[in-house]
């Protein structure tokens, strides 16, 4: 996979390594964002201070927004058709980060690439390895996970992104199906997961694909519609009463849910007012621009509120010409998005993130490993067509 005359070249020392990681951190952020930065809505003070008080950013993201205001005040604000764009420099400097996970698949590719001497593909897969993406917590021992992570990311100064994603009747039986057993069984997780987070901080997006797969005829049994919603509606109400996490319902994407009144609807009986949010397009490919006049749309069918966009693989927007059930896993011809950040320039749009970490597979679909594995040929792929290897 790294070169079939890996074991004769000669290692880099841990040194040399360090020297490199330091270099690429560097220019990462300027590279991606200088590809891929979306154009800005102005945010001025009174633009902030019409935020309710219940629904302003907790401290960290508060200093973000004050940060926008330096420096976009003197920009005016163009209708979302005409966004102005901001020079990519000065976004890089100020993006606050999210937890780098150090232990990732994408990390391990990564040293992996380095110990073979396979140093082009390990500068491509740095690109990923060293931005912060979404940590998915599994069934095994959900408590220790969460535990695990928020204390390694206090200790780092960086808020981790969770995502939770275990509902009963996952997925419609598709290549991530499964999840909880039963609603007893996922109320222990849920609570599990709770624990394990404590006081400390935390994003966190709740249960992708589970509204709107409640809008496909078939997928989710009418009778489990209601236990979804309840299920959905005691998870928000926990996850919001911790003092650091901040908590973002699923809400799909602009391709796959249509009318925004339907799935309004839906978030309304899984407990939006309590959120802090909405998240969009997890693990899909549409554009952000698409994504956020979808995401305004929305906002105004249920108090305004705000959301995030998974960018982490939307740089060339949806694949074309390819039936919709094959168009989500595994499209070819696919780019690196917007690297995360809580400075996006939309009063609305919270940040942008990588909730589906670029590089893990969508599924067995077009020769890839299961869903979540490392595949290696698409991670390439996805940086080369970013324009940044």
């Amino acid at each position: 996979m790294y070169g079939s005359d890996a074991g004769h070249r000669r290692q880099p020392t841990r040194r040399t390594r360090a020297r490199r990681r330091q270099s690429a951190r560097r220019a990462l952020g300027r590279r991606l964002l200088t590809r891929f930065l979306p154009d800005r809505r102005t945010l001025t003070r009174r633009t902030l201070a019409r935020v309710p008080a219940a629904r302003r950013p907790r401290p960290s993201v508060a200093l973000a927004a004050l940060g926008a205001v330096m420096l976009l005040a003197a920009c005016s604000a163009p209708e979302a058709s005409q966004r102005a764009s901001v020079p990519a420099e000065r976004v890089e400097r100020s993006s606050p980060s999210f937890w780098v996970n150090p232990d990732s698949k994408a990390q391990q590719a990564l040293a992996a690439a380095e110990d073979s001497g396979a140093a082009d593909e390990a500068e491509l897969i740095r690109v990923i390895a060293e931005q912060p993406a979404g940590q998915w917590i599994g069934t095994e021992d959900p408590q220790a996970e969460a535990r695990r992570i928020t204390e390694a990311a206090e200790a780092a100064g960086a808020p981790p992104l969770l995502v939770l994603y275990n509902i009963p009747h996952r997925d419609c039986g598709q290549y991530s199906e499964g999840g909880a057993a039963d609603a007893d069984a996922y109320r222990d997780w849920i609570g599990r997961v709770v624990s394990g987070i404590g006081d400390r901080p935390a994003w966190v997006v709740l249960e992708p694909d589970a509204l709107a797969h409640t809008l496909v005829p078939g997928c989710v049994p009418d009778e489990f519609h209601e236990e979804q919603y309840t299920l959905l509606r005691e998870a928000v109400e926990q996850l919001s009463g911790l003092p650091g996490t901040r908590v973002y319902l699923d809400a799909g994407n602009p391709q796959w849910v249509r009318e925004a009144g339907a799935m309004a609807e839906q978030l309304g009986r899984a407990g939006i007012e309590q959120a802090d949010g909405f998240a969009l397009n997890v693990s899909n490919y549409q554009t952000t621009a698409s994504n956020i006049a979808y995401g305004e749309r929305l906002s105004a069918l249920v108090g305004g509120q705000h959301f995030v966009i998974d960018t982490s693989r939307n740089g060339n927007g949806p694949a074309e010409g390819l039936p919709e059930e094959e168009a989500w896993c595994n499209p070819p011809g696919r780019a690196l998005g917007t690297p995360p950040t809580t400075r996006t320039g939309e009063e609305l749009v919270d940040a942008y993130l990588w909730v589906k970490r670029p590089g893990e597979s969508d599924g067995t679909c077009r020769g890839g490993p299961p869903a979540g594995e490392w595949h290696h040929t698409y991670a390439l792929d996805l940086v080369r067509g970013a324009g940044t290897g």
